[in-house]
């Protein structure tokens, strides 16, 4: 099943911008640094999908390159699949452009990819799967 799983919206502080959320009685449930990214990330959950705040923790990573860009908003749109191996290959069989064409793990140890906003409507679009668990 896919679903949107986050928005993704860039901002110059998590802290800064939480208090709008908190205002709307929404709060940050997760905040963690993704190391390989560059950047802190904060999830705040609405229904069943999720507002992922993203700050740079660098200026030369994507979303600091965003910011300087573009400034802060809506970064990216996540969308939940089921099987992401899947997923990733028959985009690769469509032709569709990628960021990455690996898998990767994210925050909360989610996998993810992104999707070019050239194969997407002018969207990056993100990819992702629930972490796996071994049970």
């Amino acid at each position: 099943m896919t679903k949107i799983d986050h928005l993704g919206i860039a901002v110059k502080s998590i802290a800064a911008a939480r208090g709008l959320y908190e205002s709307l009685g929404l709060h940050i449930v997760q905040e963690e640094t993704v190391e390989h990214e560059k950047v802190r990330v904060a999830m705040i959950p609405v229904d069943e999908s999720r507002i992922e705040l993203l700050e740079p923790t660098a200026d030369d990573s994507p979303v600091g390159k965003f910011l300087a860009k573009r400034g802060e908003g809506l970064h990216h749109v996540a969308l939940h699949v089921d099987d992401i191996s899947a997923t990733l290959e028959a985009l690769k069989a469509k032709g569709a452009r990628l960021i990455s064409d690996e898998i990767q793990i994210g925050a909360g140890g989610h996998l993810y990819f992104f999707v070019h906003p050239s194969s997407a409507g002018g969207v990056l679009l993100e990819i992702c799967q629930d972490p796996i668990s071994y049970v």
